[in-house]
């Protein structure tokens, strides 16, 4: 059997080298018909009128560049009518070469998903690539052929608003993810169910300084390259057909400009064949970044870098064929950004049928698919996270006489969208998405009277609602209150300094749980918040993020049993503010404090304890897991050698549940100064009530290896501390091992 599939294997990719031939020769050809002013307009996106992503520059001459063949693609066209409209002026070119049509589909196309960091809460891979898959198979239903998704960047700081977009703090988890979206998204390149992914930031966006959108990156290269690159290698790895660079500036070379990160890294180093496309208007804003005079010097630093197509930026259009005619920009680099576009077309069948993407009847048939809804109240309940729940208040019971829910969140509908949620022309937020008051409607019986006050608003000091709040608590068994931020604080452009609870909503809390009655916090957000008083006085929490179109079912399938909650969080929230940047895999310094308390000499805080409010990794369930018979085949090994770690969990509790065992590893001494903790491997499993079962995990060379200070990838010699547990800090399951590598 084995031997019949790697022969099958083997036919594949020979098949798949001959298929490229023959498109590298149909670019080839057609690429010699191509004027150079045909070959920069490839080079070349405009956006759409309808939908701003960025800042707009109008142009009126957009129909006669599209029909002089100067625009390659298109971002924010959306629905089989416009695209096929635009793909038609394109046709009417000279070469009738087809537009590419891009769009941000981030977390769902018309069936919207949780954001990407609510997802990164499952810890569930096969469920973010199904989420892709479906977000996928929606887009080009309606005429996209290309998604500016996955973000990749690794962020350490919940000011940067766009946290919500990513999977949070880890390297290893946030490469994971970044592979399996990647494969959900596109599938078999070149079917109408399928979308190009593209792959963002490159590189290091989530570093921002201060936490602070578009600012500056100032990181060591050993840093880039042990954190901030590999979720972008996993994601090449896993066929990646786009990249896109990032607004930043890395250690004082604008990322659109650095041909270090464009053309030695990934361009050379490895070897990627796809595209890379700017940001949003990048290119031209190298003149902000006092890199360059002019919008013709941003064109010239951006094609030498290795940026192939021009976002918004115009900088390509008017200025690359000039610098070429005056050999300041070899032809050579315009044909082979070129021949990267065209390559992406043809294998996406576009010089075949150039309306392949906008059938209308698909079109209708993909947006009303039912199975798309299922799997996003799946989706979206396996990413609530149960951060606290004393006396086992939840779940709550069906049959309850009075239930007060309350809150500037309960009634909302478009708020459970989120940041990124693709706004569909005529799309009715309050048909399409399941608000959390009518998730409980939809699952309590007819005797369960349900209360409901809005408290006040999730922004401003106004308390006026709250006499109707309290009263409403006063007549009710149990009180669900529904917090936190609004959809549009975060995301781009959205950073914080200050991420408490906006407004008067914990005040509001104080004045719910003054009635003695029990009380359960719906924590709504696209970042970790801080909410220390509640987090302290609440007896049950649970953190919702910002969950979709099937918000309100998954919430009261958690809330209620239904679905016993499973996820664990993917990214430290801090005490406070002056804890940040925070993160579970840092190093342990020459003086590290012993305890929380001790702060003379030691590295801490004298106002402020070290630890984090809720730790990487930690999540609650409805059932209690032991983790036992922790066995290692081997407490020594050489270089080529694997250990074979074996343990036994059991599902002690009353109830089904899943759980995140989560594998960590620490190197006691290296070279260089190793993080106190590591996490090297996961596995989610599902066990029924008293069920028991024998996990078995593997570490190699490669789980052990790290960058030295040359650069150079690779484990050394010494000893390591293997830690199992429930999240970084609840360890349940510890042993050691000894690497053993002969020099000579």
């Amino acid at each position: 059997m084995k031997k019949i599939t790697t022969l099958l294997c083997l036919a594949v990719t020979v098949l798949g080298i001959a298929q490229q031939k023959i498109i590298d020769q149909k670019v080839n050809a057609l690429l010699k018909q191509m004027t150079l002013e045909e070959k920069i307009g490839q080079l070349n996106q405009y956006t759409g009128d309808n939908q701003a992503t960025g800042p707009i520059t109008i142009n009126p001459n957009k129909e006669k560049d599209i029909k002089g063949g100067h625009v390659g693609s298109m971002l924010n066209i959306i629905g089989t009518k416009y695209t096929r409209q635009y793909q038609e002026l394109a046709m009417q070119s000279r070469l009738k070469i087809p537009l590419l049509f891009g769009q941000d589909v981030i977390h769902g196309f018309k069936t919207t998903f949780p954001i990407p960091l609510a997802e990164a809460a499952s810890w569930d891979l096969k469920a973010m690539e199904l989420s892709a898959r479906i977000a996928a198979t929606e887009a080009a239903a309606s005429g996209i052929h290309w998604t500016f998704a996955p973000m990749v960047d690794i962020s350490r700081d919940p000011r940067w608003g766009r946290v919500m977009e990513g999977a949070g703090e880890d390297t290893y988890l946030g490469s994971k993810i970044a592979y399996a979206r990647v494969k959900g998204f596109q599938g078999n390149l070149g079917d109408v169910n399928s979308v190009m992914a593209c792959v963002k930031h490159f590189a290091a966006y989530g570093a921002a300084v201060g936490g602070r959108d578009y600012n500056s990156v100032d990181i060591s290269e050993r840093m880039l390259w042990e954190t901030y690159l590999p979720p972008f290698k996993s994601a090449l790895d896993a066929g990646a057909a786009t990249f896109m660079n990032s607004f930043n500036d890395l250690n004082g070379v604008p990322a659109t400009g650095n041909k270090y990160l464009q053309r030695d890294i990934l361009k050379g180093k490895w070897n990627f064949q796809g595209f890379v496309v700017s940001d949003w208007g990048s290119i031209s804003e190298m003149e902000n970044h006092g890199y360059v005079k002019t919008k013709k010097e941003a064109a010239l630093a951006a094609i030498l870098a290795g940026s192939d197509m021009d976002m918004e930026g115009n900088a390509y259009r008017y200025h690359l064929a000039e610098l070429v005619k005056e050999n300041k920009v070899p032809i050579a680099l315009i044909d082979d950004a070129v021949k990267r576009i065209l390559r992406k077309k043809f294998e996406l069948g576009l010089f075949d049928d150039p309306y392949k993407f906008s059938d209308a009847a698909r079109e209708g048939k993909e947006l009303n698919n039912p199975e798309h809804r299922k799997a996003a109240r799946d989706i979206a309940a396996k990413s609530i996270v149960l951060l606290k729940n004393e006396n086992s208040i939840l779940p709550l019971s069906k049959t309850m006489n009075t239930i007060a829910f309350i809150g500037p969140l309960v009634k909302e509908h478009k708020q459970n969208m989120g940041f990124w949620a693709v706004e569909l022309p005529g799309l009715d937020y309050d048909k399409e998405v399941v608000s959390q008051w009518e998730g409980l409607q939809n699952k309590v019986g007819n005797n369960t009277k349900l209360l409901y006050a809005k408290g006040c608003e999730i922004n401003g000091d106004n308390k006026d609602g709250f006499a109707e709040a309290v009263a409403a608590a006063s007549q009710a068994d149990i009180v669900i209150l529904s917090i936190g931020e609004s959809w549009n604080q975060s995301g781009e452009a959205k950073s914080r300094s200050n991420i408490h609870l906006p407004g008067v909503q914990e005040e509001l809390v104080k004045a719910i749980l003054a009635t003695g009655k029990s009380v359960v916090v719906l924590i709504n957000a696209g970042r970790p918040l801080i909410f220390n008083w509640t987090a302290d006085n609440v007896p049950a929490i649970v953190y919702t993020w910002w969950l979709g179109t099937e918000a309100g079912n998954a919430i009261a399938d958690v809330l209620f049993g239904d679905y016993n909650p499973s996820g664990k969080l993917p990214m430290t929230f801090p005490r406070e503010e002056g804890q940040i940047p925070i993160y579970y895999n840092h190093f342990n310094t020459g003086r590290p404090a012993p305890n929380e308390t001790a702060t003379n000499y030691v590295s801490a805080y004298i106002d402020l304890k070290n630890s984090p409010k809720f730790s990487f990794g930690y999540g609650l369930s409805y059932t209690n897991f032991e983790y036992s018979n922790l066995k290692l085949s081997k407490n020594k090994i050489k270089e080529s050698e694997i250990i074979e770690v074996t343990l036994d969990l059991k599902n002690s509790g009353k109830v089904a549940g899943e759980e995140v065992v989560q594998l960590y590893l620490r190197d006691k001494v290296g070279s260089v100064v190793r993080p106190i903790i590591e996490l090297k491997d996961f596995q989610k499993i599902k066990l029924k009530a008293g069920e028991t079962k024998e996990l078995k995990f593997r570490i190699d060379k490669e789980k052990l290896s790290f960058y030295n200070n040359e650069l150079e990838w690779g484990a050394e010699p010494g000893d390591f501390d293997l830690m199992i547990g429930a999240s970084s800090v609840d360890i349940r399951l510890r042993d050691s091992f000894e690497l053993v590598i002969n020099k000579f």
